[in-house]
């Protein structure tokens, strides 16, 4: 019997691999396990920097058995709107006529990067009849709405909405972040037949422990000694620091402490203002650290920040939180509850939750940190790292990711299937509609600010 040839599942993704941006490294995930899987896989991405546009990268590559192909013209950086929507649309109009005229098409799988990708996905599942498939990172115009850009009920929000609702009715799988999100889905009318629920997972692989007393970034920033509190990801609006600014203003002069920002993003203005109008030695600002770098910056910390904006709930999912639980540390929780973030903090007693606004409860809580005893500490980072174990590790729920695709997808044939000497495991299958893949059902306790 002949082999049968692939059919060629495309990604649309505006960043990808090197490029340290949280999604396109959860999308270089997924479409490496595809590839380990015997799909062909062709990943369409842009040849600059996603943070820093002065970055290019190779126009064609191979890794792990995936295609990329980084496109010109698609990403001009993001401190410029009008320079950065120019981006968005052509590479959205790129990957149209690349969708439609790919022979031997499976699939498209996309995310939000760029918003709206997914209507050139759309286009080709309306014009050629493949199957598509949405990873709902953050939702708009959901958060243009909250932080103020635009007005609920203005032409702008109307017509994203109305693209939205063009995408996910032509979408076979959306996968949504959490039961926030999902619930945000549903009222948009994405069915649970179409919805899968799953967090993000951690890069274990970048993430190995690092002993703090031999951990080289404490010694290149003069850490040793003093209990680090370190903000590190993206500094956006959305994810609000002026509530832990000012309660390290309130505390520089306590020695002991030292505050990290690390990582990019319209935010970081903020936090450099600060540190430069409030003489804020006891404050560092770093940039997004390398992804083979990631484990010493992230192990750096004796405490890790996790920010959500009051009316973010639903529509963003800082991951951060669980590259923090792999280092096993600490959570210092700014935001609302509940929250997914809240969920897992009240649950597994994991840190510390502190509202917008409350600097007597984040000087409290950080005080408290700082006192209390490393036993202490050292169990909140056991129980997480065993959350992740039993729960979101990157094995399970990329293994599980893929899975689910592969049911929207159909299988690589059986000869076409690579060796793999890391296999994901793959997980019992069920309907696609599964609803809730994990389990983090909030408990009643809130964890005080001051604790």
């Amino acid at each position: 019997m002949p082999v049968r040839t692939p059919k060629t599942l495309l990604i649309f993704s505006q960043t990808f691999v090197p490029d340290p941006a949280s999604v396109g490294q959860h999308m270089a995930d997924v479409a490496f396990e595809l590839g380990r899987r015997g799909h062909r896989v062709i990943v369409y991405t842009a040849n600059r920097g996603y943070e820093n546009p002065t970055v290019r990268y190779a126009r064609r590559e191979t890794r792990e058995g995936v295609e990329i192909r980084r496109l010109a013209f698609s990403s001009f950086g993001k401190k410029n709107l009008l320079i950065r929507a120019f981006g968005t649309f052509t590479f959205l109009i790129q990957c149209l006529f690349i969708g439609l005229f790919t022979r031997n098409l499976g699939g498209i799988f996309f995310s939000t990067s760029p918003p709206l990708i997914g209507a050139a996905a759309a286009f080709v599942r309306l014009l050629r009849g493949v199957p598509i498939a949405y990873w709902a990172m953050d939702l708009n115009p959901d958060q243009l709405i909250a932080m103020g850009k635009i007005g609920a009920i203005s032409m702008t929000a109307r017509l994203l909405e109305t693209v939205n609702r063009f995408i996910l009715g032509r979408t076979s799988l959306v996968v949504a972040l959490d039961r926030f999100m999902a619930e945000r889905l549903r009222q948009r009318g994405v069915s649970e037949a179409q919805m899968v629920v799953m967090p993000p997972w951690p890069h274990e692989n970048h993430l190995d422990p690092v002993d703090r007393a031999s951990n080289p970034f404490r010694r290149r920033h003069s850490l040793a000694g003093k209990f680090v509190i370190m903000y590190s990801g993206n500094h956006s609006p959305a994810n609000p620091l002026r509530t832990l600014l000012d309660a390290a203003v309130r505390l520089k002069s306590d020695d002991r402490l030292r505050f990290l920002f690390v990582g990019g993003g319209l935010g970081k203005k903020e936090v450099e203002a600060c540190i430069r109008d409030q003489a804020l030695s006891s404050a560092l600002s770093l940039p997004y650290q390398p992804l083979d770098e990631l484990g010493n910056s992230l192990g750096a910390a004796d405490a890790h920040v996790v920010s959500l904006g009051e009316n973010m709930i639903g529509i963003i999912h800082p991951c951060k939180i669980y590259g923090a639980m792999v280092v096993g540390r600490p959570i210092l929780y700014l935001g609302p509850s509940p929250s997914h973030i809240s969920d897992l903090l009240d649950k597994h007693d994991l840190g510390w939750h502190v509202s917008h606004g409350d600097v007597d409860g984040c000087v409290a809580a950080i005080r408290a940190m700082a006192d209390a005893p490393a036993h202490d500490l050292g169990q909140m980072g056991d129980r997480a790292r065993q959350v992740l174990r039993d729960q979101i590790s990157q094995a399970m729920l990329c293994g599980r990711f893929c899975d689910h695709l592969e049911r929207v997808f159909g299988r690589a044939p059986r000869a076409a299937l690579h060796e793999n000497p890391n296999p994901v495991p793959q997980t019992p299958r069920g309907p696609v509609g599964a609803g809730s893949d994990i389990d983090l059902i909030p408990s009643q306790r809130q964890v005080s600010c001051a604790q």
